[in-house]
């Protein structure tokens, strides 16, 4: 329709319907003139893909306090409210006016987001089965119950089981609809439950299975120093495998299209929110995140191996992509640095933490913890090993601190924590002696007289 805007729904169909109809034809299916069906081969991005930032349609009305006064406030007093701040700027300028507000929330808001002091996370406990019950008293007055036309104010006992949850499926088709129209392909599905009707490739899928296994065998190890260096391992078997059908490749390749001008983005962008247990889920994965970020929307590019997340359009964090188990079990992705700060002030929460296993960096800090249960108190156990993480965080010695956690366990001993302190605490640079040596002040009188002496022949 005139003056709206066209949606990626809209393009979806109109590609799918180009590949049997005329343009005019396929736009009317959409819901959308012509002369933007033209448009759209001509750019065939879709419009999420096409806006771009906005700029500032008027002049900041901060400009002139926010680094120069309302930064230095914010470093001074991280706890301030904005609406405090916003008063007191009003005092000091009585020219920012009140439709200010909102802009300047929203900036502290940003800023504390990127910049401002950690925040507190609520640690999510692990239950196993039948084993923890919550319950609690709930008002019901709100709801309006009357019995026999009198008002029942009252309170209703709620019982639960912690154990208790269930699962979300999602529909990963959209994605592949829109990779097959952004190629201009057809796709077509063989019959559920029939394997044979797919045999064209499940077929090769057991040929390079065996090769790639063959060639593990002939490399004499499994192991990859990265997932760079195992993709090239990939390529190189599959380049081997292609280069003995060049012939039969070049004959096929000039039967196909030219290639689309953009390629498709290799990448799925999603919206998360970053919530009290310092991180957020997507797909059945949950992921550690800066306590900074509690209570803000990110927009995630969701690749094969990583996610890179944005607050707006400022990148806040990088992280491995994590995959959920067959089971349907959750799985996480935790670095112990965005929440070592809060376990510090609840240390027992490491305890029955649910992600306790993926929170140890390395192998060592996670034999040590089992060691110092076993002969210590959870309590003492677990206050030395946040220490141990803290430490590690702090003085940048992951590595080293965990070698050395390991040497200590080989020994049949537990660590000392006030020793690896020592060890490891940052050298404190010296300060030189500096000796001045003061000129006498009579030496000054004897410039002052020399002086005197010139001025006085000069006159003569």
């Amino acid at each position: 329709m005139p003056g709206l805007h066209i949606n990626d729904r809209q393009m979806g169909l109109y590609m799918r319907s180009r590949h049997t109809d005329t343009p005019a034809i396929a736009a009317a299916k959409a819901g959308f003139s012509t002369a933007t069906a033209y448009r759209i081969d001509a750019d065939p991005r879709l419009p999420s893909q096409k806006k771009a930032p906005r700029d500032r349609r008027r002049p900041d009305p901060l400009a002139g306090v926010w680094d120069s006064e309302i930064v230095p406030m914010l470093m001074a007093a991280p706890g301030i409210r904005a609406v405090a701040i916003f008063e007191e700027m009003c005092r000091r300028h009585p020219e920012i006016g009140q439709g200010v507000r909102r802009t300047l929330e929203r900036r502290i808001r940003a800023w504390r987001a990127v910049k401002g002091p950690e925040r507190d996370v609520i640690f999510r406990q692990e239950h196993p089965p039948g084993r923890i019950g919550l319950s609690d008293f709930t008002d019901m007055g709100k709801l309006g119950i009357t019995i026999a036309g009198q008002t029942l104010d009252h309170r209703l006992y709620h019982f639960r089981l912690a154990f208790s949850g269930f699962e979300q499926q999602e529909d990963l088709t959209r994605r592949y609809e829109d990779l097959v129209a952004h190629y201009g392909m057809t796709p077509t599905r063989n019959n559920p439950g029939v394997a044979h009707e797919n045999g064209s490739i499940e077929s090769p899928h057991g040929h390079l299975k065996k090769v790639i296994e063959d060639t593990l065998l002939l490399r004499g190890s499994r192991n990859f120093e990265d997932l760079a260096a195992y993709r090239r391992f990939v390529d190189e078997v599959v380049g081997r495998r292609n280069a003995r059908n060049r012939k039969r490749i070049e004959i096929e390749r000039s039967a196909l299209k030219q290639l689309p001008e953009r390629r498709t983005t290799d990448y799925e962008e999603a919206r998360v929110t970053v919530t009290s247990s310092g991180g957020f889920i997507l797909r059945r994965v949950f992921y550690t995140a800066p306590s900074r970020l509690i209570g803000h929307r990110l927009r995630v590019h969701l690749y094969d191996d990583r996610l890179e997340c944005f607050l707006g359009s400022t990148p806040v964090m990088t992280v491995s992509r994590g995959r959920g188990q067959p089971s349907g079990k959750r799985d996480h992705v935790v670095d112990y640095r965005h929440v070592i700060h809060a376990l510090r002030r609840k240390p027992m929460a490491l305890l029955n933490l649910v992600y306790r296993d993926q929170l140890f960096p390395r192998r060592a800090y996670a034999l040590v913890f089992e060691a110092m249960l076993a002969k210590e108190s959870e309590r003492r156990a677990c206050r030395i090993m946040v220490e141990l993480l803290a430490l590690a965080h702090e003085c940048g010695c992951e590595a080293d601190l965990g070698a050395a956690i390991e040497a200590d366990l080989e020994a049949g001993r537990l660590p000392d924590l006030v020793a690896l302190r020592e060890q490891f605490r940052p050298e404190t640079a010296t300060v030189p002696d500096v000796v001045v040596e003061l000129v006498p002040l009579a030496l000054y009188d004897e410039l002052a007289a020399v002086h005197q002496v010139g001025t006085d022949e000069g006159v003569a």
